[in-house]
């Protein structure tokens, strides 16, 4: 078996379960603001820069702010959420630790911003994550693939001995078009089969070997 020469993974909905985090905040917002906001408008965004959600938040939702703003007010309620309760995704920690242990780096691949990314960091298992790319860190966002060639580039491999794990289609879209070998595990939206792309229902139970 050849391993990977990395493996990076993204964050929401793939290792941590916090998409639901960020739909009832968006709901919240919204509300805030008097106007409306579906279950579909909410799916429309996963996996979206934050910036660019929040523009369809002020756009579609009514949301009376600039973007930035915007996007604080959704960290501050998601990081108050994963303080009460970080939930991870099945087979995630287990994955991570195996790779550490096998001497694969892991970055971590995500577009929610710095400072929620580091909370989650904190409570990962120790050492399994040598760096992180989040979403206010690159210019384009994901599912342009600046996201995953800064991460290979953090490890100082090419982008296409490396393997990538996402849970929607524009984290796939992103790892693919930066030409890493790529695994979807939907989990609030769908992720459609595409050639080179392999599509599974969970990690739990997953070993490294299975999709190395």
């Amino acid at each position: 078996m050849t391993l990977p020469a990395a493996l990076l993974i993204d964050m929401d909905g793939t290792i941590v379960d916090s998409e639901p985090y960020w739909i009832a905040s968006e709901h919240a917002l919204v509300a805030e603001f008097g106007g409306t906001w579906s279950a579909g408008d909410a799916h429309s965004i996963v996996g979206f820069d934050l910036l660019d959600a929040a523009v369809e938040l002020r756009d579609r939702g009514g949301v009376d702010l600039e973007p930035p703003a915007i996007v604080e007010r959704l960290l501050d309620s998601v990081i108050a959420m994963c303080a009460d309760e970080l939930l991870w995704r099945p087979g995630a920690r287990e994955l991570l630790i195996e790779a550490r242990d096998a001497g694969v780096p892991c970055v971590l691949v995500t577009m929610s911003w710095r400072r929620l990314a580091d909370a989650v960091l904190s409570e990962a298992p120790a050492g399994v994550f040598i760096g992180s790319v989040t979403g206010d860190e690159v210019e384009n966002g994901k599912p342009a693939p600046d996201p995953y060639l800064a991460a290979a580039a953090l490890v100082g491999v090419d982008p296409v001995d490396c393997l990538a794990i996402e849970d929607s289609p524009t984290g796939v879209g992103s790892a693919m078009a930066a030409g890493c070998r790529t695994v979807a595990i939907p989990h609030v939206v769908d992720v459609e089969p595409r050639p080179g792309l392999v599509v599974l229902s969970t990690l739990q139970d997953v070993r490294l070997a299975d999709i190395a």
